[in-house]
């Protein structure tokens, strides 16, 4: 199959990895894609859903290879309430927050052989202290046991109606951090919460559908 879509050059991603990567953008008026364009790039990412096979096997032709499936979830805020020892985190968190954030995703897109082999952490460590910032995702909520941090979730909101949850981690705490979630969502009247995961990570899938969410639609990320 012709795959046909636009190269978009992810300026953040190739200065915080040291890479030159880029982005396919799939639009009804994009040119046809071709090797010699993306052969520019030392990596080329796609996401497409998950029922689009034919894209899927248009891209492998071009030497894409699948590297994640994702899985995005939806759920409608319910009454229940945040636990009492859940804050909002400070700027005195990040520390805390990155080495937790570090450890717990270490296998994401972002792993070997594409990426070096302590990329995920690091990525996902800034992501988590870009959130306590507001940058992206617009705060982050901490579970804390005294001084030690538990778990933690971030949320952005997306619209008058919606927010996404960003990264959420916690052994045992899972609960917990949706049931905050949720309660953020209520301070502001958005009566959606959003949530994707890897489909590889069951134990994330198992907790947001116990926690009310249904599965919404699934997608594949290729490389090249």
């Amino acid at each position: 199959m012709p795959v046909h879509a636009r190269i978009e050059t992810l300026n953040w991603e190739n200065q915080f990895f040291a890479v030159n990567s880029a982005i396919l953008r799939f639009t009804d008026d994009a040119p046809l894609l071709t090797p010699e364009q993306l052969d520019a790039y030392s990596r080329v990412q796609a996401k497409i859903p998950g029922q689009q096979t034919a894209l899927l096997d248009g891209l492998q032709q071009l030497g894409f290879k699948l590297v994640e499936g994702e899985v995005d979830l939806v759920l409608t805020v319910g009454t229940q309430n945040a636990a009492s020892n859940l804050l909002l985190a400070t700027h005195a968190d990040i520390p805390a927050l990155r080495d937790l954030a570090a450890k717990t995703f270490t296998q994401s897109r972002f792993r070997t052989p594409w990426y070096q082999p302590a990329d995920s952490g690091r990525f996902y460590a800034q992501w988590i202290e870009n959130a306590v910032l507001g940058t992206f995702d617009h705060e982050c909520l901490v579970l804390k046991k005294g001084d030690l941090i538990q778990g933690f979730v971030s949320m952005r909101q997306l619209n008058d109606n919606e927010a996404r949850i960003g990264l959420l981690a916690g052994r045992g705490v899972g609960e917990q951090l949706m049931n905050a979630a949720r309660s953020w969502c209520q301070q502001r009247g958005l009566p959606t919460l959003r949530v994707a995961t890897q489909t590889s990570n069951t134990a994330a899938l198992r907790r947001y559908i116990q926690s009310g969410a249904n599965i919404e639609s699934t997608a594949f990320w290729l490389y090249r």
